[in-house]
């Protein structure tokens, strides 16, 4: 303060006031930054950008490696502790509730993920789930098709009902998309959508094989029931939605923009899953 307002009264004056000896002012004025301190007070605003970047969503280890990748070296302890000194946390993710409601007369399928969420290439492995999104209008139903080379989601659907043509629609979009090769796994819980008749008709028709977890075993499906853990923890509790119209179009905006483009996965070796999918694409260029 007494540096800000110093054009403007007399220091001596602005000492007495504070009560702060004329010794500490001038001692604080003439104070050199080392050149440590100058690279904390830089980092310190990177942080703060990536963080806010991240929509608050990005800890530390999210956040250094957003920071690496742009040439700005620093450790995750750094981080870790500048984010404490900065007063910045990462939104805290909720329980999270299945959904599930099994099938009366379900068409089998063998478990062919048996929780080896990974693939070797795209197309080949897609995980499926169904969430419930509460509106002032009412429930919105949110179906997700998943790449598990990828982590993308490469189909989705929302409708204010559940019936099979939510999840066949979510699948029919990948396809169209050109994310589903001949013969690709597809695996879900037992939830009475992806074991009807329909549904089943319709992945014989497409090329597709069915995939089922084992009922009420939720590792089984773990991989599609992590995205809407993240999506609900970094989007839908943080907000209120007052139609099912506006719910939709947050979710197609944390899908398409922000969860596909810009957020860093762990598991991608803090890439997107766009950039996986490009990485994917540009190697099988290159072979060929």
């Amino acid at each position: 303060m007494i540096d800000a307002e110093k054009a403007n009264y007399p220091i001596a004056f602005m000492c007495r006031l504070l009560r702060v000896p004329r010794s500490s002012f001038y001692a604080w004025a003439g104070r050199v930054e080392t050149p440590t301190q100058a690279r904390r007070r830089a980092l310190a605003v990177e942080v703060t950008a990536e963080f806010e970047a991240s929509r608050q969503t990005s800890g530390c280890r999210r956040i250094t490696a957003a920071l690496n990748r742009r040439g700005i070296e620093c450790s995750v302890g750094l981080v870790a502790g500048m984010m404490r000194e900065l007063g910045l946390a990462a939104v805290q993710p909720r329980a999270y509730k299945r959904t599930t409601l099994p099938g009366t007369a379900p068409q089998p399928a063998p478990d062919l993920i048996a929780r080896e969420f990974t693939a070797p290439a795209p197309g080949q492995r897609l995980v499926s789930d169904i969430t419930y999104l509460r509106t002032g209008e009412g429930w919105l139903y949110l179906a997700t098709v998943i790449d598990l080379a990828t982590r993308m989601v490469v189909g989705w659907q929302t409708a204010a009902h559940m019936r099979t043509a939510l999840v066949t629609d979510a699948l029919q979009m990948a396809i169209d998309a050109g994310h589903v090769t001949d013969g690709a796994i597809f695996h879900s819980d037992r939830g009475t959508q992806y074991t009807s008749a329909e549904f089943d008709a319709f992945t014989i028709k497409n090329g597709i094989r069915r995939s089922l977890g084992r009922t009420g075993v939720c590792w089984d499906n773990a991989a599609a029931e992590s995205f809407f853990a993240t999506l609900k923890n970094e989007m839908y509790y943080r907000q209120t939605f007052a139609t099912r119209a506006r719910a939709r179009f947050a979710v197609a905006e944390y899908i398409e923009v922000f969860h596909n483009r810009r957020r860093l996965h762990s598991t991608l070796g803090y890439r997107t899953p766009f950039e996986a999918l490009t990485d994917y694409r540009t190697a099988a260029t290159v072979a060929a």
